[in-house]
């Protein structure tokens, strides 16, 4: 518990002192930088606020496959364990990214704020016409040198077997033709999930597969890139599924 209320009170302290930077970003222009040079001055702080907020839990985290990001925007497709996935990429993934995040969290004051700088898009899963217009920004974001996360999975698997992805999202890249790099976190959920939404120290793996370049997935039809993106992220955390079934049967016997 004691680690639960200093992980809350350093996330929220920290976000009160990146007030200014955040007003400070939120009134500039960036008009004589690159997107890269912008991206990389506006995610500094957030960057240090994320691996922060992981820390606090204890987390060892390890990240592999590093030297496969490639120069330039890519969409990040990962699978989505726990309420930490993206603090954790934020943190420990060396490229700025943002995300494509339900409509709800534009109600967390000051994060939302800082999502808006990042910049992340805001979607409304029960409004088609929304997320067909999220879509479209998010795949301009990409075109202009933004790189983009997505969980298709749409919810939070807890440490249970990766859901179906749905291929809707995947347009982000069709449509701005830009590599897809697969993500797989691995043991997220022990963090927060795991023992009753508390803070939690645990092994993190976050690992960085090749890129899917655009030549290579321009003529697959996209639900069957879906599922070739899910089976590759799914791959590396079989022996976690088997744990977790395995765990399951036990408590049902």
């Amino acid at each position: 518990m004691l680690r639960t209320i200093y992980g809350f009170t350093y996330m929220w302290l920290y976000l009160l002192y990146s007030i200014p930077t955040l007003i400070k970003w939120k009134s500039s222009t960036f008009e004589h930088v690159s997107t890269q040079e912008r991206d990389n001055l506006v995610h500094c702080l957030p960057k240090r606020w994320a691996k922060g907020v992981v820390k606090t839990t204890g987390a060892h985290v390890t990240v592999k496959g590093e030297d496969l990001l490639p120069k330039g925007p890519v969409l990040f497709v990962s699978n989505h364990q726990g309420n930490f996935d993206i603090p954790l990429l934020m943190g420990y993934v060396n490229k700025p990214l943002g995300f494509i995040s339900k409509i709800e969290v534009k109600k967390l004051p000051i994060i939302s704020h800082w999502m808006e700088v990042l910049p992340c898009i805001f979607m409304d899963r029960n409004d088609r016409r929304q997320s067909v217009r999220a879509i479209q920004e998010g795949a301009r974001l990409l075109e202009k040198g933004h790189s983009m996360v997505i969980f298709p999975e749409g919810t939070r698997s807890k440490g249970g077997p990766v859901a179906s992805f749905k291929s809707g999202s995947f347009r982000l890249a069709t449509k701005s033709g830009v590599p897809i790099v697969p993500i797989t976190i691995d043991g997220s959920y022990r963090l927060f999930e795991d023992k009753g939404f508390q803070f939690q120290p645990g092994d993190v793996t976050i690992t960085i597969h090749s890129p899917i370049e655009y030549n290579e997935y321009e003529n697959i039809e996209i639900n069957e890139l879906a599922i070739l993106v899910q089976q590759k992220i799914a791959s590396h955390i079989v022996v976690n599924v088997e744990l977790h079934n395995h765990s399951s049967l036990s408590l049902d016997q």
